[in-house]
């Protein structure tokens, strides 16, 4: 049981500390972040019993559908649900970085969550897999859902709404098609390999620019101050 939970929260919690020491400026309040991830877990059992619950009554859904809907839009909705109206205000999210931040926290919180139960039901053997695709999956749509809330809230250029949607379309779409790959079952992980490459390499993109528009955000801050 401890190799367990210890296979279980060590991928998403080593995954958390990257993302949260690369803020160049102030760190996030721990509790505030510990807050988030708590949230992501909480998030799990009511969205893992629906699905199974749609499992069960066998409602005919075509894999794309299973893909994009019950997954990809119905968990990083819930996941957006939580950043826009618990942490989007809060007060400790004062500048762009932030975003990935509380992203990352709320998405891994969920990725913890669902790896323990999954390896409680088929083995700790699973843990190197798991640790590879789906929990590292989740933090890198909690990147992009992060990197556009951050856009959002501290926009210059008036298209909050735009970054808005984008902070909920990006991830529910790779996250879709990250699903989909999964049901294209002999050759799967030849289209899977190049799609993790190309999400690694989009997430660390967001990040720089993340770390661009908090400069930005900081200097602003220093003229205003000065002037």
């Amino acid at each position: 049981m401890l190799a367990v939970f210890s296979a279980g929260v060590a991928p998403g919690l080593a995954l958390l500390c990257y993302f949260y020491l690369r803020d160049q400026y102030e760190t996030e309040p721990v509790a505030t972040v510990a807050k988030a991830f708590i949230y992501g877990v909480l998030l799990t059992f009511p969205v893992m019993f629906i699905q199974y619950v749609i499992a069960e009554e066998g409602i005919a859904l075509s894999n794309a559908a299973t893909a994009f809907l019950t997954s990809g839009l119905f968990e990083e909705f819930v996941k957006w649900f939580i950043l826009f109206y618990l942490i989007y205000q809060h007060m400790d999210f004062d500048e762009p970085y932030d975003g990935i931040v509380y992203g990352t926290s709320v998405s891994l919180g969920f990725a913890t969550a669902e790896n323990i139960l999954y390896l409680l039901a088929y083995g700790v053997e699973h843990a190197f897999f798991r640790a590879l695709l789906p929990v590292s999956s989740h933090a890198l749509f909690g990147v992009l859902m992060g990197f556009y809330l951050g856009k959002a809230k501290f926009s210059q250029d008036g298209k909050r709404n735009k970054w808005l949607w984008l902070s909920l379309l990006s991830p529910f779409l790779l996250h879709g098609l990250y699903d989909y790959i999964l049901f294209i079952e002999s050759v799967w992980l030849y289209y899977m390999i190049p799609f993790m490459l190309f999400l690694w390499w989009l997430a660390l993109k967001k990040v720089k620019q993340a770390h661009r528009l908090t400069d930005q955000h900081h200097l602003r801050i220093v003229r205003d101050r000065s002037s």
